[in-house]
């Protein structure tokens, strides 16, 4: 049997804007790109790497499922009790803010992977399960939680943030994805992804690098949640309301 991919996808709120997307397979990485746009550019990317017995799990960092016109879900709102202290809080998601047309970007993309390719929406993910999920991942606090960070990392462009500060904090990020090729599960091969001077970019170039380092975050917290199983995973929310799985070093429960 072949072995299951591991994909993380930072998918951008608009068709408009570029998707980071990450593959990991075996423990490393197998393919990374800043370049992907609309739903139809993912699928064509995913089938390049997906054989019709393979099992995979996809993490993707956005709403997958969003009931309320209003306000912020109850995986938001669970997720930010607990992390908002450490910076890690949980964006409020709603119709208002995310329908274009009705439609949540999200929930469309799943529906379109459900069909393709037979993916179901699903928190906990089983423990090295056979099937094909997907599941709502969040990059803040999986790194707090894997790197048992004080704060939350500050690689976001945001008022108030230099770009001294920012380019720090990436190298922090690059050096934080490298410790993990010793972690257990491990992620090997990211190479040239950790010697990218991020003080050297702007603009777009520097918000691919967020891209692509983020939607590696998310393909590592689904492997790592497929190899340690349920007992490591925090679930906020439930898959019928919208939920948000993070990755827990320590058994939940």
């Amino acid at each position: 049997m072949e072995p299951p991919i591991f994909v993380g996808l930072d998918l951008a709120w608009s068709e408009r804007n570029r998707t980071g997307a990450a593959i990991i397979r075996n423990g490393t990485l197998l393919d990374v790109t800043g370049e992907l746009t609309d739903d139809a550019s993912i699928e064509g990317w995913l089938a390049q790497h997906l054989s019709p017995s393979m099992s995979a799990v996809i993490g993707i960092d956005a709403p997958l499922r969003v009931p309320n016109e209003h306000g912020r879900r109850r995986a938001d709102h669970e997720l930010s009790l607990e992390w908002g202290r450490l910076g890690a809080g949980a964006y409020p998601a709603n119709r208002r803010l995310l329908a274009r047309n009705h439609r949540v970007r999200g929930e469309a993309l799943v529906e379109r992977l459900s069909r393709c390719f037979g993916f179901v929406e699903c928190a906990p993910i089983p423990h090295m399960g056979k099937g094909r999920y997907i599941c709502e991942v969040f990059p803040h606090p999986a790194h707090v939680a894997l790197f048992a960070l004080p704060r939350v990392l500050q690689y976001k462009r945001k008022p108030g943030r230099t770009l001294a500060t920012i380019a720090a904090e990436f190298a922090r990020y690059q050096q934080l994805l490298s410790t993990l090729e010793d972690a257990d599960p491990p992620l090997r091969g990211l190479g040239p992804l950790l010697t990218i001077d991020a003080g050297q970019l702007r603009g777009c170039r520097l918000k691919a690098l967020e891209e692509t380092l983020d939607a590696v975050t998310c393909a590592y917290v689904v492997w790592f949640a497929w190899y340690r199983g349920p007992r490591y995973q925090r679930i906020y929310g439930s898959v019928a309301e919208g939920h948000i799985l993070v990755p827990s070093l320590e058994p939940v429960n």
